[in-house]
């Protein structure tokens, strides 16, 4: 049975950073595309990164070159370091995994964990 779940979330001021961390078990971390997602209230499930079975990543164009996404193979972990958060940010983030990259990216993926919060004030 595939577990993820997430840790990390928390309340920032706007120009900080947080550190998200997904622990997956009963998935092979390294052997599938694993990503988050985050769904900010009214508004629908949106894809924020990816990293592939062959360590290719993909962002969002609202996070470029703010979020960084990596794994761990060893311990079955993927974090998502989020620097420079804005207000727009805010959102419940989601750590996603499927063996096939195409339904993370379009937010559709086989797997997510419960989320965790993300507050960004002002």
């Amino acid at each position: 049975q595939v577990q993820l779940v997430e840790s990390g979330g928390g309340l920032v001021q706007a120009g900080g950073s947080l550190r998200l961390s997904c622990a997956a078990s009963g998935v092979i971390v390294r052997a599938n595309t694993m990503g988050w997602l985050r769904q900010a209230p009214g508004k629908e499930r949106e894809f924020v990164a990816a990293i592939a079975s062959g360590g290719y990543t993909d962002y969002a164009e609202s996070v470029k070159g703010r979020f960084t996404i990596s794994r761990d193979n060893a311990l079955t972990t993927v974090y998502l370091q989020m620097n420079s958060l804005e207000p727009e940010d805010t959102a419940v983030y989601y750590c996603a995994a499927d063996a096939a990259f195409r339904n993370v990216r379009g937010a559709n993926p086989g797997y997510w964990g419960h989320g965790t919060q993300v507050t960004v004030s002002s």
